[in-house]
């Protein structure tokens, strides 16, 4: 049973909590200045959602672009150092303008800047779930952003797609609206004659054969990929999925048939489940053979030291992990029950011989099953 209320996009006037994601580009104007009437359009259809009674987390982009007029930049930097400093500039003038905007509806805002760090490591991910919550029981619209000033590239959600569906996970949302530039999914690049539009994706076969392309647009850096990305996670783990144009906002949220509707697919995880397969950095790989495989994927089994042909990494115990079959397709993650440097003399050895060897400690299993969730590989 999925764990959604929601059966369908006519639930969605009804849905106490909602995550609103915009990007860049339905913020700003050709030129790549911050749009002000485009800005004071979304909150509009929010201050309307909100005086019905629903509550809403608010995911901006932005802060780059609301940057690049102030310091005089022809366009969006190329370079991280000078994206950081445009952020820096630019966040203070997103926030000012959702704060004036907001203020005349009589709704105050609160500002959470995050990281990749704030979803990987537990405590920043408690912490930043108990902001969230308290904002919303004290009546405050929490306005979150990727914290572009100290984000590296190495560590970035993704253009905030991927932020947006770990928060909709953080704070329960009934489902997740993904503003964009395009007024849906489409099997093919939208300008292209014969394309057609889809409305409906009720899971990844619904997918196949349909041309994606991974670039976003002059002021934003998501394509449809990461969309696609972020909605494969809210939908995995229970929160169904509307991906419409920003103009079209309001009628997404009252549930009218406009852009594309991602059903629920799964249950709704538990918070460190979700973060351990969307959000955990890995610090190693364990390499397993074909019968530790089919264990895992079929049988939901503990990992044990016998499936075990390789460890890659050096990862301490706790610490998130791949485990990866000999064609080196990621298989699961979990959490190791030992260091990297106790491995390798366990490794192809049955649990009997380890208690025998090194006590009752060394006979637990490498990986617990309830540490441990299964990937899904993208369809071709």
């Amino acid at each position: 049973m999925i764990a959604s209320a929601l059966s369908g996009r006519q639930g969605l006037p009804a849905a106490a909590r909602v995550v609103i994601k915009v990007g860049s580009s339905s913020l700003t104007g050709e030129d790549g200045r911050l749009d002000v009437n485009a800005l004071k359009a979304l909150t509009e259809v929010i201050a309307a959602r909100r005086a019905a009674g629903g509550q809403v987390v608010l995911v901006s982009s932005g802060a780059i672009a609301a940057g690049i007029e102030p310091l005089g930049l022809a366009a969006r930097p190329a370079d991280l150092a000078t994206a950081q400093a445009a952020a820096s500039v630019g966040q203070g003038l997103l926030v000012a303008a959702y704060t004036q905007a907001f203020a005349a509806h009589g709704l105050r805002v609160g500002q959470v800047l995050l990281t990749a760090e704030d979803t990987i490591r537990r405590v920043n991910y408690r912490n930043a779930r108990r902001a969230l919550a308290r904002l919303l029981d004290l009546g405050v619209l929490p306005i979150v952003n990727e914290n572009d000033t100290v984000a590296t590239d190495e560590a970035k959600f993704g253009d905030n797609d991927r932020l947006a569906a770990l928060v909709s996970h953080m704070v329960h949302a009934d489902a997740m609206v993904l503003l964009t530039d395009v007024d849906a999914l489409y099997d093919g690049p939208p300008a292209r004659e014969g394309t057609h539009k889809i409305s409906e994706v009720n899971g990844p076969a619904d997918l196949e054969g349909i041309e994606i392309t991974s670039a976003g647009s002059a002021v934003g850096t998501g394509g449809m990929v990461t969309k696609l990305a972020a909605a494969a996670i809210a939908t995995g783990s229970g929160i169904p999925v509307v991906m419409t144009s920003a103009n079209l906002a309001a009628e997404a949220l009252a549930g009218k048939d406009v852009g594309t509707w991602f059903a629920a697919t799964g249950r709704k995880r538990s918070r460190r489940l979700l973060w351990l397969a969307h959000a955990a950095a890995t610090r190693g790989r364990l390499v397993l053979d074909d019968g530790a495989v089919k264990a895992i994927k079929d049988g939901r089994a503990s990992l044990l030291p016998a499936g075990i042909i390789a460890v890659e990494g050096d990862f301490e115990a706790g610490d998130p992990v791949e485990l990866v079959g000999v064609d080196g397709l990621v298989v699961a993650r979990g959490l190791v029950s030992f260091d990297a440097t106790e491995l390798p003399e366990l490794l192809g050895r049955k649990t009997s011989w380890l208690r025998a060897k090194h006590g009752p400690g060394y006979d637990r299993a490498i990986v617990h099953r309830d540490d441990l969730v299964l990937v899904r590989r993208p369809r071709r």
